[in-house]
């Protein structure tokens, strides 16, 4: 099954939904692996930001999902997650000596987006 396929799936019980996508997400210490390779040891901002833009990212998607416009809306999705995250992420990689501007963040976005589609959806991964 496909990450849009669980996402269109999560979207018919958009309620449970969120909850069920943190928990099909990559954990945040090894996409901060993937992510930022030079910062080791984690630095709290850089998990928090990661953290940050994969939630962004499932809830964007979710939104999509229950809408029945899953296909063909990734400069509107990347718009969003941006507006909900950019500020915010942009300060906390500051914090851990990590320089973003926006193209960088929307690689960082893109990156996650990448991650979870390539992800390996588990076999018992029916909406409940």
């Amino acid at each position: 099954m496909s990450f849009t396929s669980v996402m269109e799936t999560i979207g018919k019980g958009f309620a449970k939904g969120l909850k069920w996508a943190v928990e099909f997400a990559v954990p945040v210490e090894k996409l901060v692996g993937l992510l930022f390779p030079a910062a080791a040891p984690i630095a709290n901002e850089v998990a928090d930001a990661t953290s940050l833009i994969q939630t962004a990212v499932l809830m964007v998607e979710q939104k999509y999902a229950a809408s029945g416009v899953q296909n063909g809306t990734g400069a509107q999705k990347l718009g969003e997650v941006l507006l909900l995250t950019e500020q915010s992420v942009t300060a906390l990689l500051a914090k851990a000596g990590i320089t973003a501007d926006s193209s960088y963040i929307q690689s960082i976005v893109s990156a996650v987006v990448g991650i979870l589609n390539a992800q390996n959806t588990p076999a018992t991964s029916s909406a409940a």
